[in-house]
């Protein structure tokens, strides 16, 4: 009885982080302004209780008294026992109350962050990202884990994620990126027509709820909103929500945003149902669920291949549209490699430098002596130095990522391990599928969906995110693979 025991005690955890989830939905997405103080309230007040049952003695010593016997369970409760024990000491170095302040703080500020993103005034959220800065660094005098004070925020997010593996991997990464920008910069120019018209919402919300359809996304256990900052949240079984924002000039990014979270939703409709509300039945870790989206994304989306499938359907919703702008040109149009400001609508070359210089940033805040108030001066600096861009105002440059103001420090980097991992995985699919852009080209994506469910989505927390990727791949995890692909995509389309 002790493992039904011990698992009745998990669920009532997931339970309550599931209704967390729901009013942090609902916060993002429909809550009125005015209603931000009382729900900072109720999440504080659910973190609380959520840790008190993670942390009891009840909870303890149910996982002891598992271990004492854990050859006599089977790899799905093991999975469940081991990933519990880390939660549980992780956790009981973290004062309830030190919880729910951290809640409480998060909550309010991603208001205050909204507004001053949309007022341009820093000074206006850099005191409460101030109070996050603290709180991290509190948290990480309780958990003192690895080898720089940072690495404890980074193992929040990819379990054993360092900076000693980190900095020579993005040192390899961002001179083979540099090398690749500066191949296309120096190309000849391409030709690549203006998308010059209007494109309404309705009509764009039409088209990208089709794609999403087409990708798998099942809109009966699921459905799509409008949020500032586009995201995606599996709340439970049967109920997984994505988000994505528009601009009726530009119809690029609400789809390639939709794709993404997509992505991340295919991944949380995959998760095996019988192992709901344990750990067995959760995504093994962020750069993973990463490595969903910016597949779909990237690897299908931005393809010559899925604009000969979609243009049709594009063309259906905007008949206006220029009919002299086939599937080469809309191409193109997505594959647009140019130094810009915005990082969730970066190319797939740039967008990991975006990447590199958050982690950079971050490593000084925590590992050296980097205050708030000067972040806007470090970052338009380096974004200078990097992108040779002048950064004209705060909501293009330090504030246009939600993350800071949810006390997500050490998220970052996740995302271009998600990127190395999905240009290892599609790899590893063009080898198992005679023809895979032949797929992409006829709208036959049902298989590229399944391979991923088998070596993804299904295995939850069975295996740690490199052993899950050397399973499915054959390989252990490199950035080799994904600058080759890199190589290989723009080298045909800008003639290198």
């Amino acid at each position: 009885m002790s493992y039904e025991n011990f698992i009745g005690e998990v669920k009532t955890v997931s339970r309550i982080q599931a209704i967390q989830g729901q009013l942090g939905w609902d916060q993002q997405v429909m809550m009125p302004p005015n209603g931000a103080n009382a729900r900072a309230d109720t999440l504080a007040w659910l973190s609380g209780r959520a840790h008190e049952t993670l942390t009891s003695k009840k909870m303890g010593d149910l996982i002891s008294e598992l271990e004492k016997n854990i050859s006599k369970l089977d790899e799905d409760q093991k999975t469940n026992v081991i990933e519990m024990r880390r939660t549980f000491d992780k956790s009981t170095k973290l004062p309830a109350e030190f919880i729910e302040k951290v809640t409480k703080t998060r909550s309010k500020g991603m208001g205050v962050w909204a507004e001053a993103r949309k007022n341009n005034d820093f000074n206006s959220f850099s005191p409460l990202l101030g109070e996050l800065v603290s709180l991290a660094r509190e948290k990480i005098s309780y958990l003192d884990k690895g080898n720089t004070p940072y690495d404890t925020l980074l193992d929040d997010y990819e379990v054993g994620l360092t900076v000693e593996y980190l900095d020579p991997l993005f040192a390899e990464l961002k001179e083979g990126l540099i090398e690749i920008l500066n191949k296309i910069m120096n190309a000849k120019k391409q030709q690549i027509s203006k998308l010059d018209m209007t494109f309404p919402v309705k009509n764009q919300e039409a088209f990208c709820l089709k794609i999403s359809e087409q990708m798998g996304f099942d809109f009966n256990s699921g459905r799509m909103d409008t949020s500032s900052h586009p995201f995606s949240i599996g709340i439970s079984v049967g109920d997984t929500r994505i988000t994505t924002r528009y601009d009726e000039n530009e119809p690029f990014s609400c789809l390639y945003a939709v794709m993404h979270e997509t992505g991340h939703g295919l991944y949380e409709q995959g998760l095996p149902n019988e192992f709901a509300l344990t750990p067995r039945g959760t995504a093994i870790s962020l750069g993973v669920h990463e490595s969903q989206s910016r597949l779909w994304e990237n690897q299908i989306g931005r393809t010559e291949e899925f604009w000969k499938y979609s243009l049709p359907l594009f063309q259906n919703e905007f008949p206006d549209f220029p009919k002299d702008i086939d599937a080469a040109q809309m191409n193109l149009i997505a594959n647009q490699v140019e130094p810009s400001f915005i990082r969730v609508e970066a190319d797939e070359v740039t967008y990991n430098l975006h990447i590199i210089l958050r982690y950079e940033i971050e490593k000084q805040l925590f590992n050296g002596t980097l205050d708030v108030n000067d972040l806007p001066k470090v970052w338009n600096e380096m974004f200078k130095e990097w992108f040779g861009l002048d950064v004209e105002d705060d909501s293009t440059g330090v504030l246009q990522d939600i993350h800071w103001s949810m006390g997500a420090f050490g998220y970052f980097p996740t995302y271009t391990l998600g990127n190395l991992y999905a240009a290892q995985l599609f790899e590893s699919m063009k080898n198992e599928f005679e023809n895979v852009n032949k797929m992409i080209e006829e709208g036959n994506w049902s298989p590229l969906l399944n391979w991923l469910r088998e070596h993804i989505h299904e295995k939850g927390r069975l295996y740690n995110p490199s052993d899950l990727i050397e399973n499915a791949t054959g390989k252990k995890p490199s950035s080799a693979p994904f600058l080759k692909y890199l190589n290989e995509k723009y080298g045909r389309i800008y003639g290198f």
